[in-house]
């Protein structure tokens, strides 16, 4: 109900953002940063803040900063983000303005929001995902913490053989409400998504609207219409508004209103919010405003708008129609001046004591990329007498069906990982049979939704472990990757860390095509804030898809289809005893899998191989023809990587080739050999060598092609013999001091 009251916090509220955009303007070479202002938004930007309450979760952007006044936060606190102070309370001086994240039990909630506008919409129907997902959970399991950096640890094996949550108080406990709590009282929680109307023709916020519908979100996307999608117009960009296009998705409710009119649009939000916190199904708002300032402080009104233009939007000032309001409901004309002028006066002191304040110290500069993981050394049986030989596909199957036994709060989906196929390497058979379709779905092709909705998932306590279904297809997820997840936890600063395992089957064999067949791990090695694992064997397999599960941080697994069965000629290895339950191995480390002979090495005869996933089986296989002057390093790990293995190995023969399946120009594995030259350079009686595919944009489908482009054993073995054409073993290399 509209009460006097609420027209004098509304009244109050937009007085603070009138004096914000004065003194911004006016102090132009002290905020310097970029930055939007909420000047023309803030009616439906402060009705929508009204209705929400602490159990609810909300996404503005980058313009919401009257929403975030009307939440509860202090001009002073938005003016630290502002000026990029240490004491920002979002990001610690990394964000731009009005890019916030919260997590407490005095607001809503708020994931971390990026600057790219429409990305925030699937992370954000992703926390509705998680919502009702949680709220499907047992009573007596929602009441526990299930944070997502609560992290988790095998207990040893002479316990319960489970695994169970850590006491660690070097994990930092992100537990905050309970999905009880966010489903107890009058009706549900509910999410807000703000988003501008230049952003509804992004095809990720189609891949959420289709989602939210299909799946019956408690979810309002709230549409700011300004007409302006920096200096495009609408009538440029789009064929047709937001409500129109919401009308496309049969499920999805739809409203419009006038968002320069606090009461239209406090009534419109209220019935809006209401009817998601009861029928928890998504429901679109329109709202029109006027864009009254720049687009940014950079991006200037002047440089593209008319003075017909600008006049137009001024006629629609929600600040003299909210003053009339509140005169309508019995405030007084000497009441609002003295509001005004307190506002101004705070504004000014909050304002000087913010450009005051202490910038963040530079040595902090590498805090908060990932958070810790619980997981820091192998524990469990990695060979138990008495079990069976496994293969990789079923390594991987066994490791999921533990996890979600252990963690109700795990799910897993993708395309084509449902009961009826069970994905299409038969890596999720059963599974949906076991645990149901609410926890192991298909999805549509919606790759970008796949990966980004586990951000959301995350934040509410679920586990998600999801699937892309062949490496080639990741890169319309890489927005959501690069944007979302890899920056949550370093630009929250460790609030929001993503915990999420992606599954990823990669590589070439048999006449997989150019679309089915790619290497991709230099694409995903040179986003920073991820994780990046490739085991080369089933018992590998099994231990790190229990630490990536584990690992509050986001994981990528990828996994050679090649070796999933063993069929490849020479990857009959890659079967393995299965490890215990409790079995698990922690990121980061490599391994020796074959080891040079001593005198060997102490001669000078001996070379070391660093490679990974099927780059194992051509090394071992060439190893062979070399009488123990070989060594093998398997890595395992591509980040975090196990440097410390690799240069020991490389220090102790001074001859070292690096080897991949992915083309060689600019990858990952010349990277690699820069590296160990730079730190090894006093040890090497050669250059650091390189060998991977030939530089072709495709794997080839003909199996005649497909082998001339790749890597195999004996190409491998004529590299390492070639320097030599008296044997087949690397050349001699003069001892010198170590």
């Amino acid at each position: 109900m509209m009460n006097q009251e609420i027209f004098r916090k509304a009244y109050r509220l937009m007085c603070y953002s009138r004096h914000m955009t004065v003194i911004y303007e006016n102090n132009r070479s002290v905020c310097k940063y970029v930055h939007s202002t909420s000047r023309g938004h803030e009616a439906i930007q402060l009705a929508t803040a009204f209705q929400l309450k602490e159990v609810d979760w909300v996404s503005p952007y980058y313009r919401d900063e009257s929403l975030l006044l009307g939440l509860g936060f202090e001009p002073y606190q938005l003016m630290l983000q502002l000026l990029a102070k240490a004491d920002d309370p979002f990001t610690g001086g990394r964000e731009y303005y009005a890019h916030p994240n919260y997590k407490g039990n005095d607001k809503p909630n708020i994931i971390h929001q990026s600057s790219a506008t429409g990305m925030q919409v699937i992370p954000t129907t992703g926390v509705a995902q998680g919502l009702k997902f949680m709220h499907g959970l047992p009573k007596s399991l929602q009441r526990r913490d299930l944070s997502s950096a609560q992290g988790q640890l095998i207990k040893d094996n002479d316990k319960d053989n489970k695994i169970v949550q850590s006491e660690s108080s070097e994990i930092p406990p992100l537990g905050f409400k309970t999905p009880n709590d966010n489903f107890g009282g009058g009706g549900g929680a509910i999410v807000i998504c703000s988003l501008g109307d230049a952003s509804i023709t992004e095809g990720e916020v189609s891949e959420a609207f289709q989602f939210a519908v299909l799946k019956k979100l408690p979810i309002i996307y709230l549409v700011q219409d300004n007409n302006w999608g920096i200096s495009v117009s609408a009538e440029e960009a789009r064929a047709m508004d937001a409500y129109e296009y919401a009308g496309g998705f049969p499920g999805m409710d739809r409203i419009r209103c006038d968002g320069s009119d606090f009461t239209d649009s406090f009534d419109t939000m209220q019935h809006v919010v209401d009817y998601v916190r009861e029928h928890q199904t998504p429901y679109l708002v329109q709202a029109y405003v006027p864009l009254l300032n720049h687009h940014t402080s950079g991006v200037r009104k002047e440089f593209y708008r008319s003075k017909e233009d600008l006049e137009k939007h001024f006629a629609d000032d929600p600040f003299p129609k909210l003053h009339q309001q509140c005169m309508d409901a019995g405030m007084n004309e000497n009441e609002l001046k003295e509001i005004d002028d307190e506002a101004k006066q705070l504004i000014e002191e909050s304002f000087h004591q913010a450009v005051d304040a202490a910038e963040p110290d530079p040595s902090t500069v590498e805090q908060h990329v990932f958070v810790p993981t619980p997981v820091k050394e192998e524990k469990g049986e990695r060979s138990p007498a008495g079990n069976e030989k496994i293969m990789m596909v079923d390594a991987a199957l066994f490791a999921i069906r533990e996890l979600m036994e252990d963690f109700p709060e795990a799910l897993l989906y993708g395309q084509d990982v449902g009961k009826r196929l069970g994905g299409v390497f038969r890596e999720a058979a059963t599974l949906a049979e076991q645990f149901g379709d609410h926890r192991v779905f298909n999805t549509a092709i919606q790759e970008a939704y796949i990966i980004g909705s586990t951000v959301g998932m995350s934040a509410v306590g679920a586990k998600p472990i999801v699937e892309i279904q062949f490496a080639d297809y990741i890169y319309p997820g890489l927005n959501q990757l690069v944007t979302e997840i890899s920056k949550s936890s370093y630009l929250s600063c460790g609030k929001f860390p993503v915990q999420t395992l992606i599954r990823v089957p990669i590589g070439a064999y048999g006449g997989g095509g150019p679309y089915h067949s790619g290497s991709i791990e230099s694409t995903l090695l040179s986003i920073k804030g991820i994780k990046i694992v490739y085991p080369s064997n089933a018992a590998d397999m099994k231990g790190l898809m229990k630490a990536a599960f584990l690992d509050p941080n986001p994981v990528v697994m990828l996994e050679h289809k090649g070796l999933y069965w063993s069929k490849v000629p020479g990857t009959e290895d890659a079967k393995a005893i299965e490890p215990s339950r409790n079995y698990i191995l922690p990121l980061g480390k490599a391994t020796v899998i074959v080891q040079a002979d001593e005198d060997l090495i102490d001669d000078g005869e001996s070379c070391c191989i660093i490679t990974y996933g099927m780059g194992v089986y051509w090394a071992k296989a060439a190893a062979k023809q070399f009488m123990g002057a070989v060594e093998i390093v398997d890595l395992r790990t591509l980040f975090p990587m196990d440097e410390e293995l690799i240069f020991e190995t490389v220090k102790k023969h001074g001859k070292c080739l690096v080897l991949t399946e992915e083309q060689q120009n600019n990858s990952f594995a010349e990277a690699l050999a820069h590296r160990i030259s730079y730190h090894c350079f006093h040890w090497l009686d050669a250059p650091v060598e390189v060998m991977g595919a030939l530089n072709l944009p495709a794997v080839p489908m003909n199996t005649g092609l497909e082998a001339a482009m790749l890597p195999n054993a004996e190409k491998v073995a004529e590299r390492l013999c070639r320097r030599s054409a008296r044997r087949r073993i690397p050349p001699v290399r003069r001892p010198h001091a170590r």
